[in-house]
């Protein structure tokens, strides 16, 4: 796969606590320069990056994160909130307690209602795969599918682990049509970035990619 076409997949991603704008900028242009499908950044930098990147890029952040259990309602006040500010695609975390809990109708009506503010705006749900059972992990499959978002996605890469590729497999098989795939967390190489495009990823969460990229140029 020619490296370009991996670069329209990658969500060129800052999400460290300490980010500074200096190192925001820097990624709002690499990800220009290079052609990524969007950057993704904290909701507190999202307006001043809409106003800097100028639409030339796609503006993507995190809600509920990393953690998820806040309540809906300030889910749904982050989100409008970001899509005013400039954000084009939401990263939300579900409530893994209520998964754990079986409050399936709770998880399910939390991300109908997030979609409901997004609109046409990409909503992808992050399920933290870590945390998770191989049953859970279908049953969320199933629950992102009846609820309507875009994108089902693996981790935050704050909970001690990422994508694999065995979690990339599973959603391909369980998923609705519809659904596409995030992976992220610990994608590390052009190697791993390929294999999970291959799997049935539409997109990639990382921030590695663009750095092996540049690190050719130079």
């Amino acid at each position: 796969m020619e490296i370009n076409e991996i670069l329209r997949h990658v969500d060129h991603t800052l999400l460290a606590q300490g980010a500074t704008w200096e190192e925001i900028r820097q990624i709002c242009d690499d990800a220009i320069k290079y052609q990524t499908a969007s950057i993704c950044i904290p909701p507190s930098y999202v307006k001043q990056a809409a106003e800097y990147v100028q639409g030339k890029m796609e503006i993507c952040t995190v809600i509920g994160f990393p953690n998820g259990n806040m309540t809906t309602a300030t889910k749904e006040f982050e989100t409008r909130e970001a899509i005013l500010n400039g954000a084009t695609e939401i990263d939300m975390v579900i409530n893994i307690g209520w998964l754990k809990d079986k409050k399936y109708d709770l998880v399910e009506e939390e991300i109908r209602r997030l979609k409901g503010v997004c609109g046409e705006n990409i909503l992808k749900v992050i399920i933290e795969t870590c945390l998770l059972s191989e049953e859970e992990k279908i049953k969320m499959c199933e629950i992102v599918t009846r609820a309507g978002a875009d994108y089902i996605k693996t981790s935050t890469g704050f909970a001690g682990g990422g994508a694999t590729f065995e979690d990339i497999r599973l959603f391909a098989a369980n998923v609705g049509a519809g659904v596409k795939i995030k992976a992220a967390g610990g994608i590390a190489s052009m190697e791993d970035a390929e294999k999970f495009l291959s799997l049935g990823a539409d997109r990639l969460g990382t921030s590695r990619i663009v750095k092996i990229v540049k690190s050719l140029n130079q």
